[in-house]
């Protein structure tokens, strides 16, 4: 494995943790992706929670820089390339952003990438890599 700087590595776990309850807490008051874009309130709910997904997406790519690829693939649960895939579509489509799309994310994903980050943060190997 790798050797790498767990300080920074804890520190960018925090902050993808941070964006996910964010997320999460944001995501609360959606039922269906029309929950989204009927309202100010739903667009105000899209544009932070797809802010936060860019975020995410871009924390995630640079953990994946610092610890020089080896740490994601231990954590299969999640797909990390998705998860920095739907980084490069937000932000360099971001007027295409399909509201189904972020609901998806939401409703179906962002609990276990929060769970697995919550995961990794607990890991006492995440520290030996």
């Amino acid at each position: 494995m790798s050797d790498f700087d767990r300080e920074l590595v804890r520190e960018i776990l925090h902050q993808i943790y941070g964006a996910t309850a964010t997320i999460l807490k944001r995501f609360q008051s959606i039922d269906t992706a029309d929950d989204f874009l009927n309202s100010d309130d739903g667009l105000l709910r899209l544009d932070g929670i797809c802010m936060q997904l860019i975020a995410i997406g871009e924390s995630i790519k640079n953990l994946d820089k610092v610890t020089s690829g080896t740490l994601l693939p231990s954590y299969p649960q999640v797909e990390w390339k998705r998860v920095m895939g739907m980084r490069d579509i937000i932000s360099h489509h971001y007027f295409d952003m399909d509201a189904e799309v972020v609901f998806t994310v939401c409703d179906r994903h962002m609990t276990q990438l929060q769970s697995t980050i919550q995961t990794m943060l607990d890991d006492p190997d995440v520290d030996k890599r």
